[in-house]
C-alpha cells in the first residue's frame, strides 16, 4: 500500500511539474518569434509620431501656400526661387530629413541607441535658430512664428519618445524575456530522472483465508473424522 502510494505521488509530481514548465517555454519561444517577426508596440508607436511629424508639418506648409497666395504662385516662390530668409520650404524639408533619417534607423534598422534621434534633434534645433535669427520669418504672419516652433517641439517630442519610452521599455522586455529562457532552462533540473520498474511494483493480494475457504476446510475436517 505504501509502495502504491509513494508511486502515485512520484507521477503527480512529475506531472504538475511537466504542466509548470511547458507554459514557460512556450512563452519563451513565442516571445522569440514574436521579436524576429515584428517591432515592440512602444517602437511602433514612435514611428508612427515620426510619420505625423512629417504628415503635420507638410499640412501647415499648404496651408500657408495656400493662405499666402494660392499654392501654384507660392510653389514657384518658395522652390523654384528659392529665398532662404522668405522661404518655408526648408522647414518642410527639415521634417522630410527627420522622418527618412528616424524611419530608416529605428524601423529598418531596428537601432537600439540614441545617436541618430540626436543627430536628428541637434540639426533641427540649430538650423531652427539660425532661421529664426537670420530670415524674415517673423514678419510675415502667423506662420512664421507657427512653423518653426512647431518643428523645434516635435524634433523634442520624438527625443523624449525615443529616450524615455522606447529604449527602456524593450530593455525591460529584454530582461523579462532572458529570465523566462532562464527559468525553462532551469525547469528540467527539478524533475525526477526515469522510473524504474520497483516505482510500478504493485504487492500480490492478501493471501488471508475467505469465508468460502474456511466453509471448505470445516467440511474436510468433518468428513476426515
Amino acid at each position: 500500500m505504501d509502495s502504491r502510494c509513494s508511486s502515485s505521488a512520484d507521477s503527480r509530481t512529475v506531472v504538475r511539474v511537466a504542466i509548470n514548465s511547458t507554459p514557460v517555454s512556450a512563452h519563451g519561444e513565442s516571445y522569440e518569434v514574436a521579436g524576429k517577426k515584428c517591432i515592440s508596440d512602444v517602437r511602433r508607436t514612435f514611428c508612427l509620431f515620426v510619420t505625423f511629424d512629417l504628415l503635420f508639418i507638410t499640412l501647415l506648409w499648404i496651408i500657408e501656400l495656400n493662405v499666402n497666395g494660392g499654392i501654384p504662385k507660392q510653389l514657384d516662390e518658395e522652390v523654384l526661387h528659392y529665398d532662404y530668409h522668405a522661404s518655408f520650404f526648408d522647414i518642410f524639408l527639415l521634417a522630410v530629413f527627420r522622418f527618412a533619417s528616424l524611419i530608416l534607423a529605428y524601423a529598418v534598422f531596428r537601432l537600439r541607441h540614441w545617436w541618430a534621434i540626436a543627430v536628428t534633434t541637434a540639426v533641427s534645433c540649430a538650423f531652427l535658430i539660425a532661421k529664426v535669427i537670420l530670415s524674415k520669418l517673423l514678419s510675415q504672419g502667423a506662420f512664421g512664428y507657427l512653423l518653426p516652433i512647431i518643428s523645434f517641439v516635435l524634433a523634442w517630442i520624438e527625443t523624449w519618445l525615443l529616450d524615455f519610452k522606447v529604449l527602456p521599455q524593450e530593455a525591460e522586455d529584454e530582461n523579462r524575456y532572458r529570465s523566462i529562457l532562464d527559468a525553462s532552462e532551469r525547469a528540467p533540473l527539478l524533475c525526477p530522472g526515469p522510473m524504474s520498474d520497483g516505482q510500478f511494483y504493485s504487492p500480490p493480494e492478501s493471501v488471508a483465508d475467505t469465508d468460502e475457504d474456511l466453509d471448505d476446510k470445516q467440511g474436510l475436517f468433518l468428513s476426515s473424522h
